[in-house]
């Protein structure tokens, strides 16, 4: 049995993702209510209880956080240790910082990079001092998490922000999302601080077969050192999925493991207007950035909530089993960025 230890951790700011004013649709979680009413009857048993919240609350506390329930459970089942599950921001601790010493045990280290850009969440000095020594073992594995970032304005004139916001709503198709919603900045500014700045573009629809199941991925496999992707040909069918840009010397530090297809029926997404049809779904570092292994993919993919279920579950057993073999050679002393 593999002796790993996992820490899962959300990089959010659960007071502010709350707290958010339900009357601006965007750049926010849905309330649970909003979510019961879409998706009527599925969550319908949550409306039975008082003690339910009603609010966004209750929808991280019985929907967002309850789709990573499978990972933990068969992460303890292989590694025989609860996953480490911690919230950067809650109700009541405040801020829980990454420290050497929460990492103390740890060399499987997932951040869930779910929090909203609004929040602006951003990693500490100290907490970038702590990430590069975890990243100094040869045996651990850093994987950065962003969700999506739909509807960002950024690039585009005010006159056509809605006609833009509209073309991403279409092309993705669930109703659930609002015109803007911009997720992983603090994973966003932890890439950057380590050398390798990666932007989590676009919520893009990947290819379906025809039942609806995730389409196979296209791989790199000479470069799965660990092993990771060993027996996995696809992912989720997520409706909206990030496409990994590199930028700047990420393009040098960073390779392309996992491309994921558009979906070819889709409605046009700027993406595929520039001659796009697939993204970059997973990047792993090149040998000799670290001594560890950086790899970057979408939050969802250590979530059930969007089928692929059983690929996903060989993909976790891969990363939980992995054994250090696999692993390149330590850099020397100074070599680690």
């Amino acid at each position: 049995m593999a002796e790993h230890r996992v820490c899962l951790y959300f990089s959010w700011s659960r007071p502010l993702e709350t707290g958010a004013a339900l009357a601006d649709i965007n750049n926010r979680f849905p309330a649970l209510f909003e979510t019961r009413r879409i998706q009527y009857p599925r969550f319908e048993h949550l409306a039975r209880s008082p003690d339910i919240d009603q609010g966004i609350a209750g929808f991280l506390d019985h929907i967002q956080l309850p789709n990573f329930h499978n990972f933990l459970h068969l992460a303890k089942a292989i590694t025989r240790h609860p996953v480490l599950l911690l919230e950067r921001v809650d109700d009541n601790v405040g801020t829980l910082e990454l420290t050497d010493e929460l990492l103390g045990d740890v060399d499987t280290l997932i951040i869930v990079s779910f929090d909203s850009m609004k929040s602006r969440q951003r990693p500490s000095t100290g907490e970038m001092k702590a990430l590069r020594r975890f990243l100094r073992a040869p045996d651990n594995l850093l994987f950065v998490c962003p969700h999506h970032d739909i509807g960002d304005t950024s690039d585009v004139t005010p006159d056509v922000w809605e006609r833009h916001q509209e073309t991403e709503f279409h092309h993705h198709g669930d109703r659930s999302i609002p015109p803007q919603q911009r997720f992983g900045g603090f994973g966003r500014a932890v890439l950057a601080a380590l050398g390798v700045p990666v932007e989590n573009r676009f919520g893009l629809r990947p290819r379906l077969d025809s039942r609806g199941a995730p389409w196979p991925f296209r791989a790199a496999r000479a470069l799965d050192r660990w092993g990771l992707l060993k027996e996995v040909e696809t992912f989720n069918a997520h409706p909206h999925l990030p496409h990994f840009e590199r930028v700047g010397q990420a393009r040098d530090r960073l390779d392309v493991l996992v491309q994921q297809q558009v979906e070819p029926t889709a409605p046009p997404h700027p993406f595929c207007d520039g001659g796009w049809r697939d993204f970059d779904a997973m990047l792993q570092s090149r040998p000799g950035v670290f001594n560890g292994t950086l790899l970057v993919c979408d939050s969802t993919l250590w979530s059930s909530t969007a089928g692929g279920l059983a690929q996903l579950q060989m993909f976790w057993s891969n990363v939980l089993h992995r054994s250090a073999v696999s692993a390149v050679p330590p850099l020397p002393p100074g070599a680690v960025p």
